[in-house]
């Protein structure tokens, strides 16, 4: 769906994109002696800010669950007028929110030195979780530090630390919320054995790890990760990165363009037998591309590359 796409072309578009994913799982089905795309172990997103912004949330949410996928990673939205409409576009589609992306965690770490930033940063985080309280949401991504010039490595680790367990953990543990510190570029959980002890010395079943598979590339395996992480992994973000070590430049791709072992990946969530849900987080597109994307999962569920190498 394109831009200037009319109503009567969205709704066909939902129809056939129907049709199609439940084609896409049937022949998953067919093949013997691999995991299944059509699994209820592992469940297919998509990022909110992937699905064409001019539809209204309903319409997003529709076309995505058209496309094929199974549910929606939402980002903080304060408005309570959008929170309502945002939860009844997923009743309406049977499309569920399934986790939400914190917002401020970056421009107001809780590594930093300032109070009023911590505050802000922790302000922020609550309206996450309440989000997720409203929309049925089991998860709130947060990347939990900072680490810069101004913040030392060891700092950045015990003032998050800090801050997530006495102003966090409590409101997060009376929601029933999770809160899943993911690996970013911040200079801060830089190999998994370091994450899974930052994760393990909260000792708290809300406090998990959501793990992104393109991040880790530029220094580590995704799957050597996963296997450490184990079952402290709630969450996957699907991404795949390239890196041109020979003149100095890299590049995030869709999945199956870059440099990740897809079945490798996808071994590794299966020993560690990872449940939940993998959400996609590449760029954008229209209804073609969108489902496009899902057989792309499809087939990563399925233990084969996400795209056919010729």
């Amino acid at each position: 769906m394109t831009m200037s796409a009319t109503r009567r072309e969205f709704v066909r578009t939902i129809a056939v994109g129907a049709a199609g994913s439940l084609s896409l799982a049937a022949r998953a089905l067919a093949q013997p002696g691999v995991p299944s795309a059509a699994s209820p172990s592992i469940a297919k997103a998509v990022l909110i800010t992937m699905l064409p912004k001019e539809l209204s949330y309903q319409d997003r949410f529709a076309l995505a669950r058209a496309c094929g996928f199974d549910g929606i990673e939402m980002q903080t939205v304060e408005n309570p007028g959008d929170t309502t409409e945002i939860l009844a576009a997923s009743k309406a589609t049977g499309l569920r929110i399934h986790s939400v992306m914190n917002a401020d965690h970056w421009r107001y770490p809780l590594s930093s030195s300032d109070t009023a930033t911590v505050a802000r940063s922790v302000a922020g985080m609550e309206t996450s979780l309440r989000n997720a309280a409203q929309w049925g949401a089991d998860v709130v991504l947060l990347v939990p530090a900072v680490v810069d010039a101004t913040t030392s490595y060891a700092d950045a680790w015990t003032r998050s630390q800090r801050v997530i367990r006495e102003r966090l953990l409590p409101l997060a543990t009376d929601l029933g919320v999770i809160i899943a510190v993911e690996e970013v570029w911040n200079k801060f959980l830089l190999s998994p054995l370091e994450f899974a002890r930052y994760v393990d010395e909260f000792n708290s079943p809300f406090l998990k790890a959501y793990f992104d598979v393109g991040n880790v590339v530029f220094y580590g395996f995704p799957q050597d990760w996963i296997r450490v992480l184990g079952r402290r992994i709630v969450k996957v973000h699907l991404k795949d990165f390239h890196l041109d070590r020979p003149n100095g430049r890299f590049s995030w791709r869709n999945l199956g363009e870059g440099d990740i072992d897809w079945p490798a990946v996808r071994g590794a969530l299966a020993e560690v037998g990872y449940a939940g849900y993998v959400t996609t987080e590449v760029a954008d597109g229209d209804a073609s591309y969108l489902k496009n994307l899902a057989s792309r999962v499809d087939r990563f569920l399925a233990g084969q590359q996400p795209v056919e190498t010729r």
